[in-house]
């Protein structure tokens, strides 16, 4: 059985079965996985994360087609990843984004991969981290998300992605939407889609308006861009305004904070990894039930009862998936 770190000089070569095997393991939650995203990460700082989020119906899936082609024009290498639902039956994604994308995932600079949210909440699934992390160390030059458009919790994506892009179209109550769901804060540029529709300057001006009047860094003032994705309209402009906040980042120094709030991450997933283990470990080896009747009564001292189950864990690691 091939180990995680026989895997890596696969991935970094660029080797789709590699990059689709490591992928595999991640989004299954698999120990090897795991040992993989640690592996990859001192060399995924390359590669500008831009996430695509917005209400659905706005069009995310067939901007993120146009974004690419413009991309891969420019000689990029794009990774995608596309957040779906999960069938509620098999967990696994459901796969509609891949019908919007045909044109770029037949490209051989082009890799997609659909993650299933497995009733994750926020817009993403628990193993786009390590998906993100993969396709950098990879060498792909921009990772585009696709978030699953599921409104006011949207905001998770910012944690992950260099640029966030903001999709809305006219008719929608969007710019309203854009108030209640804070994503004014999380955008570094606003994109009003499908700008051919009656009502699209007025959904514009009403984000400037408000962008105008919200607290932002000064420095870097987000760029409100029309598109109309299907005709391919606006989009140079909007891989523009990609483009300049990336300078923006390396400029101001943010992109290297950036990169030190990814390793936090990291390691807050690497804790989460050994509660879980620690817990699994205890129902299999002691009278789990007891142990809650215990917690229940008030006759346990919690913080000592985890403090002891991590010990535990802890002990009987295994060191090389």
């Amino acid at each position: 059985m091939i180990s995680a770190r026989e895997l890596v000089p696969g991935i970094v070569a660029g080797h789709k079965r590699a990059i689709a095997r490591g992928l595999t393991w991640i989004e299954r939650d698999h120990d090897r996985g795991r040992a993989l995203v640690h592996l990859l990460f001192p060399r995924a700082g390359g590669a500008h994360i831009v996430g695509v989020t917005g209400a659905p119906g706005v069009g995310k899936s067939t901007l993120v087609n146009r974004l690419t082609l413009t991309l891969r024009s420019q000689g990029r290498r794009v990774g995608i990843l596309a957040v779906d639902p999960s069938s509620p039956f098999s967990g696994g994604a459901i796969l509609g984004d891949r019908i919007r994308m045909q044109e770029s995932v037949m490209d051989d600079g082009v890799f997609m991969r659909s993650l299933a949210t497995r009733g994750h909440l926020g817009g993403l699934s628990r193993a786009t981290f390590g998906a993100v992390t993969l396709l950098a160390a990879a060498g792909f030059d921009v990772i585009l998300i696709e978030t699953v458009g599921a409104g006011q919790s949207e905001v998770e994506v910012m944690q992950l992605a260099h640029t966030t892009l903001v999709v809305l179209a006219p008719g929608l109550g969007d710019e309203i939407q854009a108030i209640k769901a804070g994503i004014l804060e999380i955008g570094d540029a606003f994109v009003v889609n499908k700008a051919d529709r009656e009502g699209a300057d007025q959904t514009a001006r009403a984000i400037r308006g408000m962008l105008s009047l919200s607290r932002r860094d000064v420095a870097w003032v987000p760029p409100v861009v029309k598109t109309v994705a299907e005709q391919g309209e606006g989009i140079e402009e909007l891989v523009d305004a990609v483009n300049r906040h990336r300078q923006y980042l390396d400029e101001s120094g943010q992109w290297a904070e950036r990169r030190g709030a990814l390793a936090l991450h990291l390691i807050e997933l690497a804790m989460g990894d050994w509660t879980h283990r620690a817990i699994a470990q205890a129902q299999r080896n002691v009278d789990w039930s007891a142990v809650m009747e215990d917690v229940l009564s008030g006759g346990a001292d919690v913080e000592e009862l985890a403090r002891q189950l991590l010990l535990q864990a802890l002990k009987g690691r295994n060191h090389e998936p």
